[in-house]
């Protein structure tokens, strides 16, 4: 019975994480044929006043349903724009010459008087940021491809853009098969030329060298300047991931880590950017207990193409609200098939900071005291296959010589 109950919390550990939904979405011309087509995924923080001197910042997503209303294809000019939820928008502005098109603008219209998104919002304004992505010698008759993260600050306004799909002057009314990919998921290096070098020297193998543990990185966001921390963390980072069948790994580098992110009432964002390594964590709450809800990662190896990673449905590093959550241990967290985290010194806050300090922390289960039933209950299990195998035997042993004396 104890065996069984061990099992069943231990499968409940590693339930598989899902990848959230893209937005896709086709418009058509007056001719009813295809002349903008977008799948994409995008995360917007907004900082807004609740009080004097005092504000909050919500993240939320792009939802899968939206309307196309007041999209427009013309010749040299198009603009994609997709309304959702109550009076909010997102608008990109496109414009094209012989051979290529680009992306002018985005123009992100938010209304604060939306009380579902913008809890306790003192204004009730609608109001407007225009970003100018690098998106640019896009070529006619192919479709822009990113899946990297593009991240555009305006103001008080973050938006993340990624797994982008994007194809305006349409021809023909059909999406084109051809892509013109994002500088961010090309190789930065350049490819040897073809010459074969021979050498005298026996060919050997040479393994690939272990990492060392991750440096150990303290990393806070604060309100302002003059505000103590309202999101504290600590740990030290390792990414595997795959290029086509190799797994490679790569560790983060505080010191050469910038930080970034925010804080709200119900949601909090960590972000961390390095020349190889982007990163940025989501957590949520529920006014009880906090969580990581979402992971969106980049990595930029020194050889070969980027590879990115996003998951927007996770319920890990869970604690109570004004608590912190700890795990000194190696965790491993598998946010895809082609990446995976692993955690050292692990200790988190993104809700209820007071005086730039970690709150009393809730421990993993591995840091318990409870980490002793693992090899105990592997124990249980081998005892008690071994008893089956026993009694099985005696049992056979019986038959077959109760069989022997009838005859």
């Amino acid at each position: 019975m104890f065996w069984c109950a061990f099992v069943v919390f231990f499968l409940a550990l590693g339930n598989e994480l899902h990848l959230s939904h893209a937005t896709e979405v086709s418009v058509n011309n007056t001719e009813n044929k295809l002349c903008l087509y977008a799948n994409l995924m995008v995360n917007f923080t907004v900082t807004y006043e609740v009080g004097v001197n005092k504000s909050e910042t919500v993240l939320f997503v792009l939802p899968e349903n939206v309307t196309t209303e007041g999209s427009i294809c013309n010749n040299t000019t198009s603009t994609l724009k997709l309304g959702f939820g109550d009076g909010h928008s997102w608008a990109v502005e496109f414009t094209k010459d012989n051979k290529t098109y680009q992306v002018d603008s985005i123009v992100f219209t938010y209304n604060l008087n939306d009380s579902s998104v913008f809890t306790n919002s003192t204004s009730n304004e609608t109001k407007s940021v225009t970003a100018k992505p690098r998106i640019t010698n896009v070529g006619v008759d192919t479709y822009y491809s990113c899946k990297s993260e593009n991240v555009q600050r305006v103001e008080s306004v973050t938006q993340t853009l990624y797994d982008v799909t994007l194809q305006a002057f349409v021809t023909n009314g059909s999406k084109s098969d051809t892509d013109t990919v994002c500088t961010a998921d090309l190789t930065s290096t350049t490819v040897a030329p073809t010459t074969t070098v021979t050498t005298t020297a026996a060919p050997t193998s040479t393994p690939t060298p272990t990492l060392p543990t991750p440096t150990t990185g303290n990393y806070s966001i604060a309100p302002d300047f003059n505000s103590t921390a309202c999101l504290m963390a600590t740990f030290g980072l390792r990414i595997g991931f795959k290029q086509g069948d190799k797994v490679e790994t790569i560790n983060l580098v505080p010191s050469a880590t910038e930080v970034g992110g925010a804080c709200g009432v119900n949601s909090s964002i960590l972000i961390l950017t390095s020349d190889t390594i982007d990163i940025m964590f989501t957590f949520s709450n529920d006014s009880k207990k906090f969580h990581l809800h979402a992971l969106n990662v980049t990595v930029k190896p020194a050889t070969g193409v980027a590879v990115v990673a996003a998951n927007t449905n996770m319920s890990i590093w869970v604690a109570a609200v004004g608590s912190s959550y700890m795990c000194n241990k190696e965790q491993t967290l598998t946010v895809t098939e082609t990446l995976t985290l692993y955690t050292f010194k692990l200790r988190v806050q993104p809700f209820g900071v007071e005086k730039g300090e970690f709150a009393t922390a809730v421990e993993c289960f591995m840091d318990s005291d409870l980490s002793f039933l693992v090899p105990i209950a592997v124990g249980v299990a081998l005892c008690f296959l071994i008893v089956l195998v026993l009694i099985s035997y005696l049992i056979g042993r019986r038959k077959s010589r109760t069989g022997y004396q009838s005859v």
